[in-house]
């Protein structure tokens, strides 16, 4: 399973309406976290579950989503997380 296809896996824990990930790991070749091994991603989602929430909660449960991920396959994650109706 892909980098994107995990990512997708742990954060339906969320209940996302909505998830995007995009992959710019191409535009850091040479970087040092992509020599690593782990890649550079960018995320949006929208889950219910942000309601009321702070954006750096927003942040946290994502990271608690992905776990692992964060220190392995993931070197950099750019994240927009909106609760429904903020779009």
């Amino acid at each position: 399973m892909n980098t994107i296809e995990l990512m997708q896996q742990r954060l339906a824990s969320l209940e996302p309406e909505a998830l995007e990930i995009g992959d710019d790991s191409a535009l850091h070749a040479g970087h040092e976290g992509a020599r690593s091994g782990g890649g550079h991603y960018n995320l949006t989602i929208v889950s219910p579950q942000f309601d009321g929430k702070l954006t750096v909660a927003r942040h946290r449960m994502i990271y608690n989503s992905l776990g692992d991920l964060m220190q392995t396959r993931i070197h950099a994650l750019s994240i927009r997380a909106f609760a429904p109706g903020e779009l």
